[in-house]
């Protein structure tokens, strides 16, 4: 059995493993009540490489993991100048992108990327998984049963079932368009719609880095969330961090539980690349501190016709 120890998901898997995990949840549910009646019992719990079935059925009932570290919001300043600064220079670009035409709600936005974070063998210290590409159809409209191709992970074309309406945290394209366009009524959105960190300030920026990776934003919300960023406490600036792909850039980063989270930006064209995560200090699970816990790097990110289809 995998397991998995850390507290909160990586970024760009925080939305897409709870909402994969409610629909394996209600599936097996239907699953064990059929078997019941045959005198069977065989539920199976959805145990992706980085999440262990206990954190799982936490995150699906929205229960948020102890942290071992304490709640370090209480100790976290506003973000510097030099911080505000980028972030309004990458919203400004980001503003200045020409927005997608004649997008379908029966298309697919389409994400190619590269990964890598950390998981765990019952009993053995947490290891750095090799970097591997990572494909993912995302619904435009989120009521299409959408698609993940990362064999590396055990998911080799898994479909995503859409069941129900999307929730209002869903990255699809429609739920997108209908986000704030200014910077307050933003960052009162994502204060209501983060959820399963630490604290309401890390559940924030998780859900920025969860938006910015397996989406297209609309250039308007794209640049409302940046500004919105530069309102969290303990958002800080790094200036140099290399994504999966080996790519350098300047982080927006922010330290939790041991740990920071940092948002790659290319330095000239302000072009999000991926996100590093990298231990601050020496975790429970293994890592050390200055080591790199979690990477990703976004290759390419388009609108297609079908799931299963490659620009």
């Amino acid at each position: 059995m995998s397991e998995f120890p850390e507290r909160d998901l990586p970024p760009g898997r925080h939305h897409l493993l709870r909402e994969h995990l409610l629909t394996e949840i209600r599936q097996n549910e239907t699953k064990t009540a059929k078997d019941s009646k045959t005198g069977r019992a065989d539920k199976r719990w959805f145990r992706p490489t980085l999440i262990a079935g206990a954190v799982a059925a936490s995150i699906a009932a929205g229960v948020l993991v102890a942290s071992p570290f304490g709640d370090q919001a209480a100790q976290a300043g506003p973000p510097s100048k030099e911080t505000v600064r980028m972030l309004e220079e990458i919203a400004a670009v980001a503003k200045k992108q020409p927005a997608p035409k004649d997008v379908r709600d029966d298309q697919y936005v389409y994400i190619k990327s590269k990964v890598g974070y950390l998981a765990q063998e019952e009993g053995k210290p947490a290891e750095l998984d090799p970097v591997h590409p990572r494909e993912f159809w995302l619904s435009v409209d989120g009521k299409h049963d959408e698609l993940l191709h990362e064999p590396a992970s055990g998911f080799d074309n898994e479909v995503l079932k859409a069941e129900g309406p999307p929730m209002p945290s869903d990255p699809n394209y429609r739920n997108l368009e209908k986000l704030p366009t200014d910077p307050v009524n933003m960052l009162d959105w994502l204060h209501k719609e983060s959820d399963g960190s630490s604290s309401e300030d890390q559940a924030t920026f998780v859900l920025v880095g969860d938006l910015l990776y397996e989406s297209l934003m609309p250039p308007k919300q794209a640049a409302a969330l940046y500004l919105a960023a530069s309102k969290i406490p303990g958002v800080e600036l790094i200036e140099d961090s290399v994504d999966a792909e080996g790519r350098h850039g300047v982080a927006i980063a922010r330290e939790d539980q041991g740990e920071r989270q940092e948002l790659i930006f290319d330095k000239k064209t302000k072009e999000f690349l991926g996100e590093r995560q990298v231990a601050v200090e020496d975790l429970p699970s293994g890592p050390k501190k200055g080591d790199v816990t979690g990477r990703s790097a976004v290759l390419e990110r388009t609108v297609v016709d079908k799931a299963g289809q490659r620009p």
